[in-house]
């Protein structure tokens, strides 16, 4: 069931982009260090369901609201302050990008000194379940459900409530948002912590049914640059689809030769970037 295996893997393809695509659709900051978020909320999860015996969805109730507050004090102090003394909003998002690599590197030597580089996990929702023929272990398809909820309810945030209209409105254009009356002093850090956030919730759902270690952020924020990239700069149901859409291509190159699986989706983001570089969700500027 190679599809149905490409929705698990692209499920979490999905929230870990939709985390990036704010970020960088709202606060511009093309965040390198986005996947270190991702192994931190995986391993704050592992450390306290293993060491303080805590249920992994209460524990990711904790990892999460902590990683939205160090997103929000990173945006307020790092980002902010950039953004106050550049002298163009190129500038911003070009200085913006070399402070993401700095704190990609603080992040990970941090964790590698806390956790060491070996991989960890813990038991949770083993049993197998059968579909088509093809045994799929629970807590994926868990993962696959909560997923799916939390970006619905993700996007219902962004269109329904007063807070996402001033998102989306900020994203559109900062300067008549704020003469509008939208706080952009606000807004743009709420943005970044809920990237941070949702990244958090990615990493719990890969710690629930995989291997996790302090070197596995690279490889995720390379997948959500592909996805960004796939569903349109900037666009959260691009980046949600997107990540499905990845997901089902990674599982049909994983079902003929595992080992070509990254260099697919490489491939596929240079074809893109050729081709179509709004993305398929985005809109191609004329």
């Amino acid at each position: 069931m190679i599809a149905i295996s490409g929705l698990l893997t692209g499920s979490i393809y999905a929230l870990v982009s939709m985390g990036l695509s704010l970020q960088y659709g709202v606060a511009r900051v093309l965040n390198i260090a986005h996947g270190e978020f991702i192994m931190l909320g995986a391993l704050i999860v592992w450390s306290l369901v293993i060491s303080l015996g805590i249920h992994p969805l209460l524990a990711v109730a904790i990892s999460g609201p902590l990683l939205f507050g160090i997103g929000f004090l990173l945006y307020r102090t790092i980002f902010t302050s950039l953004k106050n003394r550049a002298p163009s909003p190129a500038a911003v998002e070009g200085n913006s990008l070399l402070a993401a690599f700095g704190l990609y590197f603080i992040i990970m030597n941090v964790a590698l000194l806390n956790w060491g580089s070996l991989s960890r996990s813990y038991p949770f929702l083993e049993s197998v379940v059968w579909l088509g023929g093809t045994a799929f272990r629970l807590n994926r398809l868990v993962a696959l459900a909560i997923a799916i909820v939390a970006g619905v309810a993700f996007f219902l945030f962004l269109t329904r409530s007063r807070p996402g209209k001033a998102i989306r409105a900020a994203a559109q254009d900062p300067a008549t948002a704020g003469l509008m009356g939208v706080n952009i002093n606000w807004v743009l850090p709420l943005c970044f912590g809920l990237g941070a956030f949702l990244a958090g919730l990615a990493g719990f759902l890969l710690s629930m049914s995989t291997t996790v270690n302090a070197l596995m952020g690279l490889r995720y924020t390379i997948i959500a640059l592909i996805v960004v990239v796939l569903g349109g700069l900037g666009s959260i149901p691009g980046s949600f689809i997107g990540g499905f859409i990845l997901g089902i291509v990674g599982s049909i190159v994983n079902y003929f030769e595992p080992t070509l699986v990254l260099p697919a989706f490489y491939a596929l983001f240079m074809l893109l970037i050729l081709i179509r570089p709004a993305g398929i969700f985005g809109q191609s500027k004329q």
